[in-house]
């Protein structure tokens, strides 16, 4: 079942048929002619993209349906029939594309097919290089769209009015095929409405060209005043400390989430801004900051972090850990949910109805189109404990083993995860096949594979997955994985990967203090904030019996209760102690709901 609230501006295209232009109070958004005998997880939300005359919604089956202005369709809801899955989907206000799990891109638009602007091509396929037409992310400007290459390359295609191509625009004011804009690129960034974009290096060197009318490519004092583009690539100076996670992209502004990489603390996210102060939420008495800029706000707690952040045209939206959905800048249209119309110069807290999903609020996502607003549920389609593991091997503090890349790029992992999931064959060395495949492929691809061997999720890239099958357990789930390392199969060959003690009353538990760092807030911040631990154990939890503790244990590794267990209301009423104690990393379904469960059904 889908559930998608939406609010804003019903216009360019018409989704309500039977409600006023501007909906200022979240509506749930239906679909029409849904087929009844299709999988519920077939028709779930994976992303939707909206523009000007466009929005399309994608499902995580890998078909997607568009609504288009009704000048262009009567307004009937177009399926989008491409031969191949669909991965993403992005709208501009001139152009739309879709990016296929084989890495192939369709595009239609009239800067990108002017005899037939309405019919998908293949554009990846117009790329000069043919080893570089394996496509791993696109996204649309307001007339031209990016693309990004399995070998870290990043094309432009369509309108260069503004240089947001990065060329001179006198001399190529549009191009009908991708042109190679920059090499070594990690991601790329800009917006649907937006007509300039951000390419950000391996190293975290930051680029930017396009429209500069507002400063919204935070260039700072380098910003020449009444000179409104940018035609080529400029470095963006005094970028804010940090690992930048998004920057998004309206057309007079925009906002980056940065994540504090201090190794004293836990990762912080904080946000900054530039461009048009009555849409940038700085506040600002000058028309314009010309530099990225942080962002202040009550609503910010300290407690609570920065999950995502969109941008349309004129508004942003930034959810956050604590459930709050927080906005800024333009509500002409009522796109931040107030009763009034009037801009939004600061954040503001949006309120909510109540969610239909009793879940964790980072299920849910937001996204902006031209004064539109959305929020969707959207679980992953990973389990907890592959969550868990992702999550994991984005945090290097703990990786003891290297590969490079073909560029010569280094991607680190964890031996102990690498070890049980790659398929234990003592005539061969599995480590050694994998860094073969590994030395041939970028580092986007790199990463890939090592998010499929965490997780065994084929679909993360099947072509890639192909490849990697044949060296890990593929027919284990991560749950196996987690209760093989729990049970020790050969207790002497193990011991040693056991690095730290919980040490209580007359009993030792040996943990991985990798396993740790993944389940409990407490033990990630012992582990990652303290530089020079020389202890490797910890005697107390005295409230808690062995019992208790023994349930404790199975499940940081299972996220599952032993079926023998017999529980009582004091063990009940113990774990809920552990739980906060340990400031255990609890999903659904989390540990006291599983007691509860197993209590009620035993008796």
């Amino acid at each position: 079942m889908n559930e998608i609230l939406f609010f804003g501006s019903n216009q360019e295209p018409i989704l309500f048929k039977n409600e006023s232009n501007t909906i200022t109070k979240p509506i749930q958004f239906k679909f029409e002619n849904e087929n009844e005998n299709e999988n519920e997880n077939e028709k779930q939300i994976k992303q939707i993209s909206s523009s000007l005359f466009s929005t399309i919604f994608l499902f995580k089956n890998g078909k997607a349906i568009e609504y288009l202005n009704e000048n262009d369709s009567n307004q009937n809801p177009e399926k989008i029939q491409i031969e191949e899955n669909i991965q993403k989907v992005t709208v501009g206000g001139e152009n739309e594309a879709i990016l296929t799990k084989e890495g192939n891109v369709f595009a239609k638009g009239r800067n990108i097919n002017p005899k037939n602007p309405n019919k998908f091509i293949n554009i990846s396929s117009l790329i000069e290089d043919t080893n570089d037409r394996i496509i791993e992310d696109i996204i649309s400007g307001d007339s031209s769209i990016y693309l990004l290459t399995s070998n870290q390359n990043a094309y432009g295609i369509g309108s260069n009015q503004f240089g947001q191509l990065g060329l001179d625009s006198e001399t190529l004011s549009k191009t009908e095929k991708p042109i190679l804009m920059m090499k070594n690129v990690s991601k790329i960034f800009s917006g649907n409405i937006s007509n300039h974009v951000f390419l950000l290096n391996s190293n975290q060197e930051l680029f930017g060209c396009g429209w500069n009318f507002y400063g919204q490519l935070g260039l700072g004092e380098s910003r020449k005043l009444g000179k409104a583009t940018i035609q080529n690539l400029t470095k963006i100076q005094n970028i804010p400390k940090g690992k930048i996670i998004d920057i998004q992209c309206g057309l007079h502004h925009s906002i980056m989430l940065i994540e504090n990489e201090n190794e004293n603390e836990n990762p912080k996210r904080k946000l900054y801004s530039c461009g048009y102060s009555s849409f940038n939420g700085l506040n600002k008495i000058t028309p314009y900051t010309n530099e990225f800029t942080e962002i202040k706000s009550s609503l910010f707690e300290n407690d609570d972090d920065i999950l995502e952040i969109s941008c349309g045209s004129y508004h942003t939206l930034i959810l956050t850990s604590n459930s709050k959905l927080i906005g800024f800048g333009d509500n002409r249209y009522g796109q931040l949910r107030t009763e009034d119309t009037n801009n939004k110069s600061i954040p503001i807290q949006i309120e909510l109805p109540e969610l239909r999903f009793n879940e964790n609020i980072s299920n849910y996502h937001i996204s902006c189109g031209y004064n539109k607003s959305f929020l969707y549920y959207s679980p992953s389609p990973f389990s907890n404990l592959e969550e868990d593991l992702i999550k994991l091997f984005q945090r290097k503090e703990f990786c003891d083993i290297s590969f490079k890349t073909k560029n010569g790029e280094i991607i680190e992992a964890h031996k102990l995860i690498l070890k049980y999931r790659l398929n234990q064959n003592q005539n061969e060395n599995q480590i050694e096949k994998l860094q073969e495949i590994i030395s041939k492929k970028s580092i986007k691809e790199s990463n890939q594979i090592f998010e499929m061997i965490y997780s065994n999720n084929s679909k993360i890239n099947p072509k890639l997955y192909s490849e990697i099958k044949e060296i890990i357990n593929s027919n284990e789930k991560i749950e196996e994985t987690m209760k093989r390392i729990y049970l020790n199969e050969n207790e002497n060959e193990n011991e040693n990967e056991k690095d730290f003690i919980i040490e209580r009353k007359e009993k030792q538990y040996k943990f991985p203090k990798l396993i740790l760092i993944m389940r409990s807030e407490l033990y990630r911040g012992m582990f990652l904030s303290v530089t020079n631990d020389t202890s490797n154990k910890v005697t107390d939890y005295s409230e808690l019996s062995n019992k208790s503790f023994q349930i404790f244990e199975y499940w940081i590794y299972s996220n599952q209760i032993k079926d023998e267990i017999q529980i009582t209301q004091e063990i009940i009423n113990e774990i809920q102690i552990g739980i906060d104690y340990f400031q255990l990393n609890q999903t659904n379904p989390n540990l006291f709901d599983l007691l509860i469960n197993k209590f009620n059904n035993q008796n």
